[in-house]
């Protein structure tokens, strides 16, 4: 019988080309929907039935962008506000059934209303938000209806203990940012207000997103000239 032609078919060689063809392991993150690599300021979409967070490279992202699109996914924005002034006093936020200073609060689409979370050691708890309270507040301040639904949330934080008058910093962020600092002070939270340590994440934080965002409402200056996000600014 003569010898085989051909291409060897020994196992091992067999196993060696296989070996040599295989593709490199899949190492960092990568996008939830295609899985394309992303780098680590990647944007997100939320899930607005499970209101989960999925990782995205920039070409799915813009698949669901557009507001008024009814569709599954909604592309979160990277804008960030300030609102100077806000009103919102002791008894205000005590009508808001907030029990502790930091809060996030947004439109839930999917609900048809307006929800609040604030933190604690288990994460992110919702407060029975009293629609009267909300709607009260944005008559009051009416710049506050700018956030979009489901993907920008109201981030407000009141110093002021032992019933003193407290000050209210409130900010317009994407809804990954709320996300990142409840998943943060979930690690640090001690006793019922977070303890010093999370109070000094907390501090960095809003130092961060103040450094990032900029007025909502234009605002007179002492020679008159208006400052600050114009109406078309606000509502893109």
């Amino acid at each position: 019988m003569s010898a085989p032609t051909g291409r060897s078919r020994s196992p091992v060689a067999t196993l060696l080309r296989v070996t040599r063809n295989r593709p490199e392991p899949v190492t960092g993150e990568r996008c939830e929907m295609c899985a394309a690599p992303v780098g680590a300021d990647h944007q997100h979409v939320v899930n607005l039935e499970s209101r989960g967070l999925m990782c995205s490279c920039r070409a799915c992202y813009l698949l669901f962008t557009e507001d008024g699109a009814h569709l599954r996914y909604r592309a979160v924005p990277d804008r960030y506000l300030s609102f100077e002034g806000l009103p919102l006093d002791a008894r205000a936020w005590d009508e808001l059934q907030i029990p502790v200073g930091l809060a996030f609060l947004f439109r839930n689409s999917a609900q048809d209303r307006t929800v609040a979370f604030y933190p604690g050691p288990a994460g992110a708890t919702e407060s029975e938000l009293p629609l009267d309270a909300w709607t009260t507040l944005v008559a009051a301040a009416p710049e506050l209806a700018v956030v979009r639904a489901d993907v920008e949330a109201l981030l407000v934080r009141r110093t002021g203990r032992d019933g003193r008058e407290g000050v209210a910093s409130c900010h317009l962020v994407p809804i990954d940012a709320c996300y990142e600092l409840v998943g943060r002070l979930r690690t640090v939270w001690r006793g019922f207000d977070g303890g010093q340590e999370a109070h000094a994440a907390m501090d960095a934080f809003f130092e961060r997103v103040r450094a990032r965002s900029r007025p909502a409402s234009p605002e007179r200056t002492a020679a008159g000239t208006t400052t600050g996000a114009t109406a078309a600014e606000v509502s893109s």
